[in-house]
């Protein structure tokens, strides 16, 4: 993901004449953030087969699947809530284009499915005869049963990527946005996964040298099973310590290291709390980052707040806000805008209202976005 710096970009609109006016991006919101709907298939499938990325894979099957389990966790039918999985879709209102996606997975291992992560530590050895000090990076297999809350899944368009709007820190935002307004929904922990660097094709170092060679498979087709069957991984992955210097060099620099593409991700996760917990994923070695959820900043700032019945329109607290339906269809919707705050109301421009589709009254929740 790659992020743009600034907040005072301006937008182009169209006037009723036809004529377009400029005016803050902030201030007049063209990208509403929402949960994941069945009729939202073509659009996540166009974007699929421009990304064909391990957060959004270019399979009609599974992504009716990841749909399928969003809606019924939105709706509340999946009955226990550490089973729920939330996908977001960004989408530009302009033309109905959905422009990326955001994953919330409610808790990360079950006895179904163990989160599964290689521990990176540090052996020492030393020989007397030879007077020689060496020290070894050590890969230990894990597993984790009742594991942390995951976010993830997060992907933009790119002609969208590096726009004033931010979409990649707004798909990001929404997230722990969701997981403040139902804490209990949520585990104590929560975990991001980040891509390391991989091949120009996507393949990945650490599969190559090591997984593939063990299961015979690429690096596409494990993960893709790995979404509905972890069980060859514990079969067919070696129980015992790998020592990290059996492996080419090229290798060896990649564990735990963050791509070029998601150094940004790194550091927006590194300002709101997360940090590197000496864990990698057994694929491509890519590392894990955690944060106690109570002491994510983003969390901590969150409050509700009654939307006033006057519109706001100047310059104001750049937030992410955000609407619930208890029923219906769409149940989330948030939008980054400019607002003015009143102790526990809030003034919203007339667009961003309309997009929220509230009314004055309305219970809304916030988060900043600066």
């Amino acid at each position: 993901m790659q992020e743009a710096d600034g907040t005072g970009a301006w937008c182009k609109v169209t006037g009723p004449s036809g004529a377009p006016f400029l005016g803050r991006s902030s201030a007049c919101p063209m990208l509403v953030l929402r949960d994941v709907q069945k009729t939202d298939l073509p659009g996540l499938k166009r974007l699929a087969a421009v990304l064909n990325t391990v957060n959004l894979p270019n399979n009609e099957e599974t992504l009716e699947a990841i749909i399928d389990k969003s809606v019924k966790s939105f709706a509340g039918k999946v009955k226990d809530p550490f089973e729920r999985e939330y996908l977001f879709v960004l989408e530009d209102v302009r033309n109905n284009l959905i422009i990326g996606t955001s994953m919330i997975i409610a808790q990360h291992g079950t006895y179904d499915a163990p989160h599964i992560y290689y521990e990176v530590s540090e052996r020492e050895h030393y020989s007397a005869s030879l007077e020689r000090h060496l020290r070894h990076k050590v890969l230990s297999i894990a597993y984790n049963y009742e594991g942390p809350t995951e976010i993830g899944g997060l992907v933009v368009d790119p002609p969208y990527r590096a726009t004033p709007d931010k979409p990649g820190k707004q798909l990001s935002f929404v997230r722990f946005l969701f997981i403040a307004m139902h804490r209990r929904l949520f585990r104590p922990r929560v975990l991001a996964e980040l891509l390391p660097p991989l091949l120009p094709d996507g393949r990945s170092l650490l599969w190559e040298a090591c997984g593939k060679k063990f299961t015979g498979l690429t690096y596409l087709e494990a993960d893709r099973l790995s979404r509905q069957n972890k069980e060859f991984i514990k079969e067919l992955f070696p129980s015992s310590d790998i020592y990290a210097s059996l492996f080419p060099d090229r290798v060896q620099k990649v564990l735990g290291e963050v791509g070029p593409a998601t150094r940004g991700v790194q550091r927006m996760l590194e300002r709101v709390g997360f940090r590197y917990v000496e864990r990698i994923d057994p694929f491509d070695g890519g590392p894990h980052f955690e944060a106690d959820t109570a002491d994510i900043s983003l969390v901590r700032r969150y409050r509700t707040v009654k939307l006033a019945d006057e519109d706001f329109e100047l310059e104001g607290d750049d937030v992410l806000v955000a609407a619930e339906r208890e029923s219906g269809r769409n149940r989330f919707r948030s939008v980054r805008c400019q607002a003015r705050l009143d102790n526990t109301v809030i003034y919203l421009p007339a667009r961003a209202k309309e997009i929220l589709e509230v009314k004055a009254g309305a219970k809304l929740s916030i988060i900043p976005f600066e």
